[in-house]
């Protein structure tokens, strides 16, 4: 087994294992996140009606003409905006989903910069 299958088949067993525990309901939705090679992805979801309440990208307009810098910045951008987003739409309380992706890096800067914007894990 290559290394990029072992990792791809560690990522998939965290994701099944973290999404086991974690469900979305209309009281506390959940914030998923999802990081490419270059882009870092979040949606809120309520997972009892399979709805998407928001979604928030790097790719977003609101943020298309800040300078790119780090990665990390750019993810506590993105924590930011959601998070303002959510407190504009009602939304106080979320379930963290890391998608099977390891708490630490861009994931950690968008959890971080989600909470100083209001939201509470």
């Amino acid at each position: 087994m290559e290394t990029s299958e072992k990792k791809k088949l560690a990522h998939l067993k965290r994701k099944k294992r973290v999404r086991k525990k974690i469900r979305g309901i209309e009281d506390r939705p959940r914030l998923s996140v999802f990081r490419s090679a270059r882009h870092i992805y979040l949606q809120i979801i309520v997972d009892t009606s399979g709805r998407t309440l928001l979604q928030v990208s790097s790719l977003s307009p609101e943020l298309k003409g800040l300078p790119a810098g780090k990665k990390a910045d750019m993810a506590k951008k993105v924590g930011t905006l959601l998070g303002q987003k959510a407190i504009a739409q009602g939304i106080k309380k979320v379930v963290f989903d890391r998608n099977g992706f390891l708490y630490h890096g861009r994931v950690k800067a968008v959890s971080e910069a989600a909470r100083e914007a209001g939201l509470e894990f």
